[in-house]
C-alpha cells in the first residue's frame, strides 16, 4: 500500500490564513475569494493520495466569476440560496482538483 500525506507545514498553514484574513479585511470582502483561493491552493498542492500528488487548476478569475454568480443568486432568492453556496464553493474546488 502506498502511504498519503500532506507536507505543508504549520507556519506556512498560519502565513496563508493571516495573509488571507488580512486581505479580505483590508478589501473589506472584495479579496475573499482570492483569500480562499490561495488557502486551496496551498492545501491541495502539498497533499499526497497513494503516492500521487494532487494539484489545483482553478484560477481566480474562475472562482470571483461564480462568487459573483452566487451572490446574485442568494439576492435574488432573498437568502436562500446561500445555504447552497458552501456545496458549490465544494464543488468548484473538486472540480479543479486533479492527480499530476
Amino acid at each position: 500500500m502506498i502511504d498519503s500525506y500532506f507536507d505543508g507545514g504549520l507556519l506556512q498553514l498560519i502565513g496563508y490564513k493571516l495573509f488571507g484574513f488580512l486581505l479580505t479585511v483590508c478589501t473589506l470582502g472584495i479579496g475573499a475569494p482570492w483569500a480562499i483561493w490561495l488557502i486551496y491552493n496551498w492545501e491541495i498542492n502539498h497533499t499526497v493520495i497513494n503516492g500521487q500528488r494532487l494539484y489545483f487548476d482553478g484560477t481566480v478569475l474562475n472562482l470571483y466569476a461564480h462568487w459573483i454568480k452566487w451572490l446574485l443568486l442568494t439576492i435574488i432568492t432573498f437568502g436562500i440560496y446561500g445555504f447552497w453556496v458552501c456545496i458549490a464553493v465544494k464543488k468548484w474546488k473538486t472540480k479543479h482538483t486533479h492527480f499530476i
